[in-house]
């Protein structure tokens, strides 16, 4: 019994790795949101309502 592979277990711990690791991939792939100069978001908002006030 011990020499018998288990063949099922191995691609399933296979694809316990590879999902893994793409999830891993996944969550690197997005990029960071940096310097965002919140103030002149607003002011831009505030001049697009003004604009449309008129």
């Amino acid at each position: 019994m011990g020499v018998s592979e288990l063949k099922r277990k191995d691609r399933k711990n296979k694809a316990r790795a590879n999902n893994k690791q793409q999830k891993i991939k996944q969550l690197l792939r997005r990029p960071d949101i940096k310097n965002v100069d919140v103030e002149a978001i607003k002011a831009s908002f505030a001049e697009k309502k003004q604009q449309a006030a008129e």
